[in-house]
């Protein structure tokens, strides 16, 4: 049993998706420990996406994501990271396979309506990031 951190994107909970979106992971064996809608500021996103932060796109993604509502969830289940990732399909869209949450709701590569954790060690770092009481 794994657990994974997931973020429900700005323009997803824009879109009012973040139900649906839920029922998806519910409806695939993810058990959802813990979630928050918050409003990150832009100095927490460069926190949390410092891993990218020498990347051409940083900057982007680190106004994206503070640009609106988020909802952040600790999901859980048998091989959850790779299950999870799985679900998400390709971070550009355009790429990612039918049946996927980002074929489904994203918009673009940097819209693309949910965040999840590539790694057990990045699994942990995120979870912490958001739910360290």
């Amino acid at each position: 049993i794994e657990q994974t951190l997931s973020i429900i994107k700005p323009d997803a909970v824009e879109r009012n998706l973040d139900n649906e979106i839920k029922e998806i992971f519910k409806n695939k064996g993810f058990i959802i420990l813990k979630e928050k809608k918050i409003q990150i500021e832009k100095s927490e996103a460069e926190k949390f996406y410092k891993v990218h932060e020498t990347k051409p796109f940083y900057n982007d993604l680190c106004d994206y994501l503070s640009s609106g509502p988020i909802v952040v969830m600790v999901l859980q289940k048998e091989n959850a990271i790779l299950e999870n990732r799985k679900l998400m399909g390709a971070t550009n869209p355009i790429d990612a396979e039918e049946g996927t949450i980002r074929k489904k709701y994203g918009i673009s590569i940097d819209k693309n309506s949910v965040h999840g954790s590539d790694s057990s060690e990045n699994a942990q770092i995120e979870i912490d990031f958001f739910f360290k009481d």
